[in-house]
């Protein structure tokens, strides 16, 4: 990357954050101004986002868009807007016996870090953007954003917006390549939060290691669905249909694979497949249903079937209009199930993000407990079933970001649920007071007394009696 970029980077942090520090301390009216315009920015241009959205893709429901990520970042604001000021409140600690008869007083203050930069990816541009943007907001600080190239028209709209908004010691939005988004992770920033895969989640963390900047990771993983036997099969087939088939799989929490019955495996599959055929009557020319983001991104979806079907799976392609997809030109891809799954294929290896859907099978749902956690813990665990001793048992067995029971990634929605994943699946989380929290200082403050306490307390040498009776006291 050019050198003047890098300048231009590190020029646009240096002014924040002297704006930051110049403003100290900012009222919670001008938090919540800066929330307002963020939510009418996404408000006034929902349609023209969802437009851009939607040519980034090849196709991509206008519905859709601005559902998860008109609507939702929206109700993020509105969320942060109703709890902050009860998030900011300073909170009373208590002092060790005698210090609070003798006048002395601890509180906690929710204080802002100053500059946040966000790494946002290209699968919800507008959400992953301006989602966590919110809590930024709420706890006081100001914030740079480094969207994804791959949504290309989206991120320059982003960009054109902000500056109409906001001003840029306020907010920026930062377009370009691969080459911006390094020099972007190398800033020292007061916190970074980066949403994506786990390999670049390593190399991120990497770069915000250099200048000791924390991090939030939203990464993702395998998330694996457990079916009971006590499962509802046609309706859980739809709920995953749903939640596999949505923006064509490309969700991090997106059910990544199922574990089955051995004896129910027909069952569990012909569900899926119903699913999908009543919502989708056909594919290639249905705007509900979304293109795959990029032909990379299609091919090594093509590339993960192929690997398994040449190492003995069988591969369902669920396909209710019987179109023809070899000579479609426009990255679409029916759900495709892969049954006879083995360790060695690529697609149970790596993280699929896409309409992919192998299926395992267990004798005992302690099988499927223990495949959990022989493997990278996930960003989602989904459990279905009516039995309320196996449920337990799934989810205090195993550990995972977050857990949807009876369906798929609707714990994602709940804005008083934290969100954010475990080990490989990330750190951290934002959504709900442990936003707020993530992207504020808690600062521990003591105010001491006027009597003598370090004299009192033996604390003032010549040490003798009082630090001997001190010591005593404190390991009663």
């Amino acid at each position: 990357m050019a050198d003047d970029r890098r300048d231009e980077l590190e020029a646009l942090l240096r002014r924040q954050r002297d704006a930051f520090t110049a403003s100290r301390p900012e009222t919670m009216g001008m938090r919540k101004d800066r929330i307002k315009r963020a939510m009418a920015l996404i408000k006034d241009h929902g349609e023209s986002l969802c437009k851009a959205m939607s040519a980034d893709f090849g196709n991509r429901a206008m519905e859709q868009s601005m559902l998860t990520d008109i609507a939702a970042t929206v109700g993020a604001g509105r969320h942060a807007l109703k709890h902050m000021d009860k998030w900011a409140k300073r909170e009373r600690r208590s002092v060790q016996f005698p210090l609070g008869l003798l006048g002395a007083k601890a509180e906690l203050r929710y204080e802002p870090k100053g500059v946040i930069g966000i790494l946002s990816p290209w699968n919800f541009p507008v959400q992953l953007a301006f989602g966590p943007l919110m809590q930024v907001f709420a706890a006081g600080n100001r914030a740079m954003i480094k969207p994804s190239e791959f949504t290309e028209r989206t991120s320059l709209l982003m960009a054109e917006l902000a500056e109409e908004y906001f001003t840029p010691d306020e907010l920026a939005v930062v377009t370009g390549g691969p080459e911006v988004a390094a020099a972007f992770s190398s800033l020292p920033f007061d916190h970074l939060v980066f949403t994506g895969s786990t390999a670049t989640g390593r190399r991120v963390m990497q770069a915000a290691a250099e200048n000791l900047v924390p991090v939030t990771l939203e990464l993702g993983g395998k998330s694996p669905v457990i079916m009971g036997r006590s499962a509802d099969f046609a309706k859980a087939g739809e709920r995953i249909a749903l939640g596999k088939m949505m923006n064509a799989g490309q969700i991090c929490l997106a059910p990544d694979y199922m574990i089955v019955p051995e004896d129910k495996e027909d069952e569990a599959v012909a569900g899926v497949s119903e699913g999908v055929s009543a919502m989708y009557q056909t594919l290639l020319e249905n705007d509900d249903y979304a293109s795959i983001v990029s032909d990379r991104h299609f091919e090594r979806l093509q590339s993960l079937v192929a690997d398994a079907r040449d190492k003995g799976a069988e591969v369902i392609e669920v396909n209710p209009g019987n179109e023809d997809f070899s000579n479609a030109n426009q990255r679409k891809m029916p759900l495709t199930i892969l049954k006879n799954v083995t360790e060695d294929m690529t697609a149970m290896q790596e993280e699929i993000f896409g309409p992919v859907l192998p299926v395992k099978t267990y004798k005992a749902v302690d099988q499927a407990v223990d495949y959990v956690n022989e493997h990278d813990r996930p960003l989602g665990l989904y459990y279905f079933g009516h039995d309320s001793d196996e449920q337990e048992r799934v989810l205090t067995r195993t550990i995972s970001g977050g857990v949807t029971t009876n369906d798929v990634i609707f714990h994602v929605s709940m804005e008083d649920l934290p969100f954010g994943g475990v080990g490989p699946s990330g750190m951290g989380a934002y959504h709900a007071i442990e936003g707020f929290r993530e992207f504020s200082h808690a600062r521990a403050v003591y105010h001491q007394p006027k009597i003598d306490i370090a004299k009192l307390g033996g604390f003032k040498p010549p040490y003798g009696k009082a630090t001997e009776k001190a010591a005593a006291q404190m390991m009663k």
